[in-house]
């Protein structure tokens, strides 16, 4: 296969959907970090087209560690939180994102460059796991576009 045609094929499947069980993985990106940035983040859109699950862990080869986050105001301050799960409800749509859910990517290896990507593979509640690749893209912080900060 030749190299241009080898980078086409590799581009769209990047670009497309990845299911794993009955859950489609949509628009997955991890956020570009700045040198010395020790953690990240990764976000996307989930469609359980089956019964309800939930994703209940997650791993990178990028980071040491991988966890389920959410936001939550406490003390009418926005925080970040570990959570258990991510509820999969049956035919409903999950988005993970900056400022709600999305997993926390902590103890980066190396700087996360836009343009270059990383593995994560997503664990389920059925006890299967779907290892996928997504794209370094930047992006702003919650709150930032705005002149706000965000407590962690």
């Amino acid at each position: 296969m030749n190299k241009s045609f080898a980078s086409l094929l590799t581009g769209c499947l990047l670009s497309s959907s990845v299911f794993a069980a009955d859950v489609q993985v949509d628009a997955a990106h991890a956020r570009a970090t700045a040198p010395g940035q020790p953690n990240s983040a990764v976000f996307m859109q989930l469609t359980n087209t089956g019964n309800d699950t939930a994703i209940t862990g997650a791993s990178s080869s990028a980071a040491k560690v991988a966890e389920l986050h959410t936001h939550m105001h406490d003390q009418g301050v926005m925080r970040m939180r570990r959570i258990d799960a991510i509820e999969l409800p049956a035919a409903k749509a999950v988005t993970l994102q900056p400022g709600g859910l999305h997993i926390m990517l902590i103890g980066l290896d190396a700087p996360l460059q836009a343009g270059s990507h990383i593995d994560l593979t997503l664990e389920f509640a059925d006890g299967t796991s779907e290892q996928f690749e997504v794209p370094v893209k930047q992006v702003m912080p919650a709150g930032m576009q705005h002149g706000k900060g965000m407590q962690h």
